[in-house]
């Protein structure tokens, strides 16, 4: 293992870059991250040695792209570490940095960015995925017959662009509300069972690294609060396929559902997400791709333990406000990680752990302070955990055009 890299990470206001950051710093790496704001999730850690001012990703894509080369080259930074959204500038454009970075190839990443294009990329591989239907009017409604459904929008970050349907008449009302016939929409159809989180490594098509966890407790927007690291069983051979099709080079994530039939594939995402349940369980996905960028080919890493939970405390506490908006179901929550009871109380902290680090409490304790003063202000939060590093169809239009006149 390479040690004593300067590494800069892509945005500072995502759990993955938190947890990442986490990593890099045990690995005796100095971090930095770039950022739209000064007051970021992963500034909270003593592992970031400097926060770096940038345009917003979502609003100016090439902008970002500019102040990032910028700074790198300042910096003398050894590696860009794509932890958002952003690994899209830098794939389209990875030709022209002057530091290296672990992206795919561009026209790789173009068929599974987008929503429609996954879709269709995984269906000329049979990898197993719930039925959907791409609707570009209102007369293509008619065909959607099987309720309930999922209507996404082509780009969308953290479940932004997802809604649910229930009838024909609901369908229509969401379709118009997510604009249809300005862009095309995704509709897929309902599939009970848990959510697993699917995250992979590859290196050139080849795959290096693997590991899933389930969605045990969900926290705000979503995300998940509490984790338990799973096996994939026969799964591990549809994502063996996809890499090699796409001789994909990086991190690469999914979304399953784990019907009673077997897992179903419901997103895409070309990137790392959330490694840290994955390294308690045995399995590092940073170091491999660590070793990526210095030009070395990384050896397959085992299969990690199942049953493994971690918890993100922040969400948990955010999600209670969202779900309960009761400060009382928020002491409770608080009283069992004191006792250390509970489905939390008993598992590791990823996201923030505190010990070594009391930086890493503050974000805790902000959201403990002002969802008890008022429960709503969770909201305040979690829009400002995603909107900083969110790619938008205007930012992806920038991105593609800017690549296909370059």
């Amino acid at each position: 293992m390479i040690g004593g890299m300067r590494v800069l990470l892509t945005e500072g206001s995502g759990l993955t870059s938190r947890q990442v950051a986490t990593r890099l710093g045990e690995l005796g790496h100095e971090v930095e991250i770039l950022s739209s704001t000064r007051l970021c999730l992963t500034r909270f850690t003593r592992h970031v040695r400097r926060l770096h001012l940038v345009p917003g990703f979502a609003r100016s894509p090439l902008e970002w792209l500019t102040a990032a080369k910028t700074i790198a080259k300042a910096r003398s930074i050894d590696v860009i570490f794509p932890t958002q959204e952003q690994v899209a500038a830098l794939s389209a454009f990875h030709r022209t940095l002057e530091v290296t970075t672990i992206v795919p190839d561009f026209g790789a990443l173009r068929r599974v960015q987008d929503k429609i294009s996954a879709f269709r990329t995984l269906n000329s591989l049979g990898i197993p995925q719930p039925h959907a239907v791409v609707v570009r009017a209102n007369g293509d409604l008619a065909g959607v017959t099987k309720f309930p459904v999922f209507v996404k929008r082509p780009i969308s970050t953290a479940s932004s662009g997802v809604r649910r349907a229930s009838s024909s008449s609901e369908l229509e009302s969401v379709a118009i509300a997510m604009q249809l016939g300005q862009r095309g929409l995704l509709v897929q159809e309902f599939h009970e069972g848990p959510l697993a989180m699917v995250q992979a490594v590859a290196d050139a098509g080849r795959l290096i690294a693997l590991h899933a966890n389930l969605r045990i407790l969900e926290g705000v927007g979503g995300g998940a609060a509490l984790k338990e690291s799973v096996a994939l069983g026969g799964f591990r051979e549809h994502l063996e396929r996809l890499v090699a099709a796409l001789r994909w080079t990086g991190a690469l994530s999914m979304d399953v559902i784990m019907t009673t039939d077997g897992p179903l594939a419901i997103d895409v995402n070309p990137r790392l997400v959330e490694p840290m349940n994955a390294y308690f369980a045995g399995v590092d996905l940073i170091a491999p791709m660590l070793q990526m960028a210095q030009a070395g080919h990384p050896n397959p890493v085992p299969d990690g333990q199942v049953g493994i939970r971690s918890r993100q405390l922040l969400l948990a506490i955010l999600g209670t406000a969202q779900q309960t908006n009761s400060r009382a179901a928020i002491l409770q929550l608080l009283y069992s990680l004191l006792r250390g009871t509970g489905e939390l109380g008993q598992a590791t902290e990823e996201l923030t752990p505190t010990s070594g680090d009391p930086l890493a409490a503050l974000p805790v304790i902000a959201a403990v302070v002002a969802t008890l003063a008022q429960p709503g202000l969770w909201r305040r939060f979690h829009s400002g955990a995603v909107g900083p590093y969110a790619l938008t169809p205007e930012a992806w239009d920038a991105i593609v055009a800017a690549a296909d006149q370059a």
